[in-house]
């Protein structure tokens, strides 16, 4: 717990130096970004007639197993004999204490910004030996090398398949050997548009000359074989309680795959999901024709006849029905792209950060309009410490009355406190300083 603690301390100092250093184009282990961000750069650097049409996709073998703890102790700016002592810890296996000569703690926090500081540069090194424009044959011409890198993953794009494999790539094997590190000589390959490509469980590919990114064959394989991996494991289960350990994978995997071409993978695996579940029922009451399976198991609710639900018990001891989440219930949305140069530690990008939050915030309390009303109205913030309250750190909604000359006529109003917030404002040597009242006429308005 103290290393962890030591490690949570110096990525403080760390991580705002790693986001200012950083490859724009890289959306790995970084505050404000994901995999829809590099996805969505894939799009722009891909999409349109007049882009690049080939690929290089790269993976470097083992990354953080082997970075170079010399290359690291020499480059990234902090301790040097505290990031000694973290690099040289070594591991307990089965009691028995491991050396580490080289690569970085998986389990350690400080880790990914660490590999992040390895490979930053890539980018800037392509960008010199490629630049934007260049002048050939008597016009201004256009090279179409970019870098889209998530963590260890990460494609290149290039005007030729000759450029990538005779150029690019005898450029990047001497960068990533100064770290200590190898491209996958089974992984990494050259690839034309039209043919696709898989990048972070998506395929990317043009028809006819329209790209359209998709969940990849392999991610949604791997998704179906773990739900149908806990349906078939748990052949006595209650369905109620099958129900609450199958939504969450489910939703999970259909909020990731929400920002590209995805409607019409939502409904087979929804298909395929029944299918499974059809099985599981006649299983468990193999002498029951299957008019009864359906009436016990799969109830109509609006116009869908076929949910399956289940009776559960709640955390208040009360039984509610359970019915099964759909992953085409889930609404298609396009994916904002982060600018690339954005820096969430500059107070110059602050105002830009902050409406982003705002929108993702919108998004998420879409049809609870009352906590978007209060959301708005404390200006994102928490009135109990006044930092920001985000999906991440979470909320509960705080009841309050304000009494008026001392009287017992009052306002009612609620408040959204982050959940820490909210236990100390019931301590009654804590207070909140609250906004303005909410009347139910306001409200209104």
């Amino acid at each position: 717990m103290l290393d962890r603690a030591m490690q949570a301390l110096y990525l403080l100092a760390l991580d705002p130096i790693s986001e200012t250093t950083g490859d724009p184009n890289s959306y790995g282990f970084r505050k404000a970004r994901s995999t829809a961000d590099a996805i969505a750069q894939c799009f722009i650097v891909l999409g349109n007639r007049h882009t690049a049409q080939w690929v290089l996709e790269g993976d470097i073998a083992s990354c953080f197993d082997r970075i170079s703890h010399e290359w690291l102790l020499a480059h990234v700016p902090m301790d040097r004999a505290v990031l000694r002592k973290w690099l040289k810890a070594g591991y307990m296996e089965h009691s028995i204490l491991h050396p580490t000569d080289e690569g970085t703690p998986q389990g350690g926090i400080i880790s990914p910004v660490l590999a992040n500081l390895a490979l930053d540069g890539l980018e800037k090194l392509l960008l010199e030996k490629f630049p934007k424009w260049y002048w050939a044959a008597g016009k201004t011409r256009t090279n179409k090398v970019h870098l889209v890198r998530y963590a260890d993953d990460f494609i290149i794009t290039g005007n030729s398949r000759e450029q990538l494999e005779d150029e690019i790539r005898p450029l990047l094997e001497p960068f990533l050997e100064e770290r200590g590190l190898q491209l996958s000589a089974k992984k990494t390959v050259v690839t034309h548009i039209e043919d696709g490509f898989d990048f972070l469980g998506q395929n990317v590919r043009k028809y006819h000359g329209k790209i359209l990114i998709k969940p990849s064959k392999k991610n949604v394989k791997a998704f179906l074989a773990k739900v149908r991996g806990v349906i078939k494991g748990n052949p006595t289960m209650p369905a109620g309680t099958l129900i609450a350990q199958t939504n969450p994978i489910i939703r999970g995997w259909a909020q990731y795959h929400q920002h590209v071409v995805s409607k019409a993978t939502f409904h087979s695996v929804d298909s395929a999901i029944f299918e499974a579940l059809w099985r599981w029922a006649k299983r468990r009451h193999p002498k029951k024709g299957a008019r009864w399976v359906k009436e016990r198991y799969f109830l109509a609710i609006g116009s869908r006849r076929w949910v399956f639900s289940g009776k559960a018990v709640d955390g208040h001891g009360v039984a509610t029905t359970r019915h099964l989440f759909r992953a085409q219930s889930v609404p298609i949305k396009r994916h904002v792209k982060v600018q690339s140069a954005a820096n969430p530690y500059d107070p110059e990008w602050e105002a830009y950060f902050a409406q982003r939050l705002a929108v993702k915030v919108d998004a998420n309390l879409n049809g609870y309009r009352t906590l978007l009303f209060l959301w708005h109205q404390q200006n994102g913030l928490c009135p109990n410490c006044s930092q920001p309250i985000t999906t991440i750190t979470g909320w509960h909604n705080h009841h309050v009355i304000w009494r008026s000359n001392g009287g017992t006529d009052g306002a009612e109003n609620r408040l959204l406190l982050h959940p820490n917030c909210h236990m100390q404002v019931h301590n009654p040597t804590n207070s909140v300083v609250a906004p303005r009242p909410i009347t139910r006429a306001s409200r209104k308005a």
